[in-house]
């Protein structure tokens, strides 16, 4: 039941990191800080299609 997401960051717009997570568990949109190696800080990153 685990499905393939992407994280897009949320100041530069890029398509950083790719992640699994439970559509059962977790039914709305997923949020980490990562660090963006484009904006050289970590930022908020959130699941786009």
């Amino acid at each position: 039941m685990r499905d393939i997401i992407t994280l897009q960051c949320s100041d530069c717009k890029n398509r950083n990191y790719s992640t699994t997570k439970n559509k059962k568990k977790t039914t709305g949109r997923l949020e980490l800080k990562k660090f963006c190696k484009f904006c050289r800080h970590h930022t908020l990153h959130r699941e786009v299609k």
